[in-house]
């Protein structure tokens, strides 16, 4: 059975707050939670008899899980986790790996979806800054589909002054729309790759601090278009190229 404490503990990691407060986060789904398991370390599960993985610490019902579910059709099972802590730096990250940079990415699908795209592509390291979603937002945790159980997500607080920091040799490709055709520019198997806000790209600091500007060309060039594409998409995009060089090297 579900105390009231314990759905109150549940509802408060809805918040950034509550997050941090109780160094949890919230998991739910059978095929998130038994992904998760063996990543992240558990520190409370409650599931209903149709879930038939590791044994939960509460049977509950369906009407007590959707009382303390964040979702708007839960199943079978509900989980906390503790927060994980991960201690790379992103110029150690870059020397010999493509990883992923995020300025201001706002939408937690978006967020949830781009760490997706990342353990698809082997990218294992994402560096956010600060105003970047809580990829612990419920929202964002569900959309990785088990992925951030694969891919490590660190936050800077200063994501200008870390860019400028590394060292000439590593290489750090901005996403921009007065950028270099990305299907006619050189790319490498290493270094940074960043993505911008949905509504404003890459700030102004963010992006006098990167080296090469890339641009998806719309097709055929001229035609009238979309104002641009989504963040998420573009980055699957984006990944796909620079692996299909490597693989073709």
């Amino acid at each position: 059975m579900l105390t009231k404490a314990r759905i109150q503990q549940i509802r408060s990691l809805a918040t950034s707050k509550g997050r941090r407060s109780e160094g949890l986060f919230v998991a739910e789904g059978p095929k998130l939670v038994g992904d998760l398991l063996s990543a992240f370390t558990l520190v409370y599960m409650a599931a209903t008899d149709e879930w038939n993985g590791v044994e939960p610490d509460d049977r509950i019902s369906q009407r007590e899980l959707e009382r303390a579910s964040l979702q708007q059709h839960p199943q079978q099972v509900i989980a906390l986790f503790k927060l994980p802590t991960y201690d790379i730096a992103l110029e150690h990250a870059c020397v010999d790996a493509l990883c992923l940079g995020l300025d201001d990415v706002q939408d937690p699908g978006n967020m949830g979806t781009i760490v997706r795209v990342a353990d698809w592509f082997g990218i294992s390291d994402i560096f956010c800054s600060i105003h970047t979603v809580d990829i612990w937002n419920p929202k964002a945790v569900q959309a990785t589909m088990g992925a951030i159980s694969r891919v490590r997500v660190h936050y800077i607080n200063n994501m200008p002054k870390a860019i400028s920091e590394l060292p000439s040799d590593i290489p750090v490709y901005a996403t921009a729309l007065d950028g270099e055709n990305i299907w006619e520019s050189p790319l490498s198997s290493r270094g940074l790759i960043i993505m911008g806000n949905e509504g404003n790209g890459i700030s102004d600091l963010v992006m006098q601090a990167c080296g090469t500007r890339l641009l998806i060309p719309s097709y055929p060039q001229g035609r009238i278009t979309s104002e641009s594409l989504n963040v998420a998409m573009a980055t699957g995009i984006i990944l796909n190229e620079f692996r299909r060089r490597t693989s073709c090297r």
